[in-house]
């Protein structure tokens, strides 16, 4: 009787233990990986910082050129997680890539690696202020509807174009899983409509 009991007890134990477990693995796999392309100098802080702090249940990872302290046109810093070949060499992990912007976007603009990563993001695919031209000249945006940050003489706009895009003057386009975004007045609601393709 004294054994029977104590076998009792252990599957008791061994089932509290196990709960637990098995929930805190459903949530993991439930959280969404995404991967946060920005400049190693002159990322805009809000573009980079409102969306991730909206996709703060999701694990972010960010990548740049560098992965020292990189440096925001306002001043913050981040601390890359890895370099861009190495989330090329992963692409198929994320869930949604996002391109940042900010003048040092442009270091992107001919980047072949960049180009890679957008031509190969398996999900969601995202990009706000300059950072859309990048996608542009990595020919994701053909027959796509598009918007990107508007210098005042329709630089940006008309490279979109050129590359196939319709460009639209809103804050934020979904065009099927493409989000893109005009710049840092619509960090937050950007990070919001990726959020929604997500789910």
């Amino acid at each position: 009787m004294k054994r029977l009991f104590f076998i009792l007890l252990l599957f008791l134990i061994a089932c509290t233990v196990e709960s637990p477990t098995i929930s805190n693995n459903a949530e993991v796999n439930d959280m969404a990986k995404v991967l946060f392309v920005i400049a190693h100098d002159g990322f805009r802080d809000e573009e980079c910082f409102e969306p991730k702090d909206v996709l703060k249940d999701q694990e972010v990872i960010i990548a740049s050129t560098e992965t020292t302290p990189a440096k925001g046109a306002l001043g913050g810093e981040i601390m890359p997680d890895i370099t861009i070949d190495e989330a090329f060499d992963r692409i198929n992990e994320f869930d949604a890539v996002v391109f940042v912007g900010g003048p040092g976007a442009k270091v992107y603009f001919e980047n072949p690696t960049a180009h890679k990563i957008a031509q190969n993001a398996k999900n969601v695919l995202a990009a706000i202020c300059i950072a859309p031209v990048t996608l542009a000249k990595a020919g994701v945006l053909k027959s796509k509807k598009a918007t990107v940050w508007d210098d005042g003489q329709g630089t940006q706009a008309k490279i979109l174009e050129d590359n196939g895009a319709a460009y639209v003057a809103e804050d934020v386009v979904v065009d099927g899983n493409i989000v893109t975004a005009s710049g840092p007045k619509a960090a937050k609601k950007f990070g919001e409509a990726i959020l929604a393709k997500l789910e």
